[in-house]
């Protein structure tokens, strides 16, 4: 069965000017629900993780200063957030989502948190909209309980997993693969293991050829046991925070690829949902919901 992390505190609200985003949350597990993809027992609710699994990524100091919201006012417009106890308690309940779905994943092949893919959180502070890395806690939780040993973080948001670049580092036991608009946040890029820098406007055909050499001869390379997705839809042409020219149905494909060579190759996979900001919630919903459809056709 799939299964899928939702929490109502997803829906946390913001200032105006942050809602739009946040809408995505609510509509989509309805989405799901109404269309007959899911049911009510392919969704469940994340707790609060032990400190202890932060961490394993997160410096006690960064941990202890956000917690007690104590960051500096400089730090705090660097996320892009006010902050506050709700939001703070937002972010630790996703990464406790994407922990229990790496979990099942491991047992059901695929899991999904409909929040999450919080690539832009340092080990040290945070950035664009991100103050946890959920996939990274994940990833280090899979490890140090011995589920995993060398794991591949495939990030397909248009923005680079600056945050995720920075904390494996060195790491070998963690390979980092970017592909992103080359002109788009962050201007300055931290390196992953393999970046690929797209140039405005690239076409479905020249997205997805990029990847179908990629993806295949990474895992046949690298070997991981685990896989995280992080599937953002802000490749689309129309995304107001994108610059990569994708339609809906090429967005689809490039899930249907990851997916199949995820099956295809029997290594487990847990999908965080990333960004989507198009001025058209109907589109950020239906590019969202063909990635849940997409796991469900191939693994279930």
């Amino acid at each position: 069965m799939l299964k899928i992390a939702w929490h109502p505190i997803y829906q946390h609200p913001l200032p105006e000017r942050h809602r739009f985003p946040m809408i995505k949350y609510d509509l989509l597990p309805k989405q799901l629900l109404h269309e007959g993809t899911c049911s009510e027992a392919n969704f469940f609710e994340p707790t609060v993780p032990d400190t202890s699994h932060i961490l394993a990524v997160h410096t006690q100091d960064y941990v202890q200063r956000l917690f007690n919201l104590e960051l500096t006012a400089k730090e705090i417009r660097r996320t892009g957030f006010p902050l506050s106890k709700e939001l703070v308690d937002r972010e630790v309940i996703i990464a406790d989502g994407t922990i229990k779905g790496a979990e099942y994943a491991l047992t059901h092949g695929i899991a999904f948190n409909i929040a999450g893919g919080t690539h832009h959180a340092y080990s040290n502070h945070g950035e664009a909209f991100c103050l946890l890395h959920d996939q990274a806690i994940a990833a280090r939780y899979l490890q140090q309980h011995q589920l995993a040993q060398k794991i591949l973080i495939v990030d397909l948001d248009v923005h680079q997993g600056n945050g995720t670049a920075e904390i494996f580092a060195g790491d070998t036991s963690v390979f980092t693969f970017s592909m992103h608009g080359k002109s788009n946040y962050p201007f300055r890029k931290e390196q992953s293991d393999l970046d690929i820098a797209l140039e405005d406007n690239c076409t479905d055909e020249v997205y997805l050829n990029t990847l179908y050499k990629t993806l295949p001869q990474l895992i046949d390379k690298e070997k991981p046991d685990f896989i995280f997705y992080l599937s953002g839809v802000d490749v689309l042409l129309e995304d107001k925070l994108g610059r990569i020219g994708m339609s809906i149905q090429g967005c689809k494909e490039r899930d249907r690829f990851v997916l199949s060579t995820c099956k295809h190759n029997d290594i487990p996979v847990q999908c965080s949902m990333g960004g989507g900001y198009s001025p058209h919630i109907k589109n950020i919903i239906e590019a969202h919901a063909n990635t849940y459809r997409l796991a469900q056709d191939i693994y279930f």
